[in-house]
């Protein structure tokens, strides 16, 4: 009786391991396309698995960090989705490639379509300017199925903690790379400076050549002509003499 006993609370504890890693592991997440770093710009696609069995999930809704205001969102078309885009003013613009930002979007909501049981949707964003004084991005989401029911997914998890049951999705933002192409150009230019002053040096080189071969050949005609008149000079004198 108390093997059945300690049999039966065993499996029920499993059991209660795997529903709740079910529900941590299904959760709505984040993940760039490539990198996202800091300062940058990235193409990021909210994932959205259904983990009910007798539901379709309806609706999402992302929120943005008001904190951490992006000032370029835009959804790419999801087929059998509505897209709505939410923006508020800021309380004071941000200056983006010399102009300035007055609002920013602050939510972005999918809605029509149906993403039944033991499916997943991915719904793109692309994004920019990322922080470039942070590590991480947090977006509260809402997924909303049509049986009524709605998960909020913005716990934030805490250092050292457990993961919550319902957490926020959340982007790691990777270190800004170097601007790699103008470091190249550089690079090009200098190896053609190092080019041109090879050839004009080599052009200096072959011009003193040129010249010395002149000079030299100038010389051997004058001793020519200096010789002939020699040879003129004496054959003249010879005939006087006799």
């Amino acid at each position: 009786m108390k093997t059945s006993r300690v049999s039966f609370a065993a499996a029920l504890a499993a059991g209660s391991v795997l529903v709740l890693s079910g529900t941590a592991f299904a959760h709505v997440g984040v993940q760039p396309v490539g990198e996202a770093a800091k300062g940058g710009y990235a193409t990021l696609n909210f994932k959205v698995p259904n983990e009910r069995d007798n539901a379709s999930t309806t609706q999402l809704e992302v929120n943005f960090p008001v904190d951490q205001p992006l000032t370029s969102v835009m959804p790419q078309d999801v087929p059998g989705w509505t897209v709505n885009v939410e923006k508020t003013k800021l309380d004071k613009p941000l200056t983006v490639h010399g102009k300035q930002v007055n609002e920013v979007v602050t939510k972005v909501t999918w809605s029509g379509g149906k993403i039944g049981p033991g499916m997943f949707q991915q719904f793109p964003v692309s994004v920019g300017k990322l922080p470039e004084n942070a590590d991480q991005m947090v977006f509260k989401a809402i997924q909303t199925y049509d049986n009524n029911e709605v998960v909020r997914w913005i716990e934030e998890a805490k250092e050292g903690a457990a993961e919550p049951q319902t957490p926020a999705p959340v982007l790691k933002l990777t270190a800004a790379k170097g601007d790699d192409h103008h470091a190249g150009a550089k690079t090009d230019e200098a190896k053609n400076a190092e080019k041109g002053a090879a050839a004009g040096q080599g052009h200096d080189e072959a011009a003193a050549d040129h010249g010395s071969d002149t000079t030299a050949r100038a010389l051997g005609i004058a001793g020519i002509v200096i010789g002939l008149g020699g040879v003129a000079f004496g054959v003249a004198s010879r005939r006087r003499s006799a």
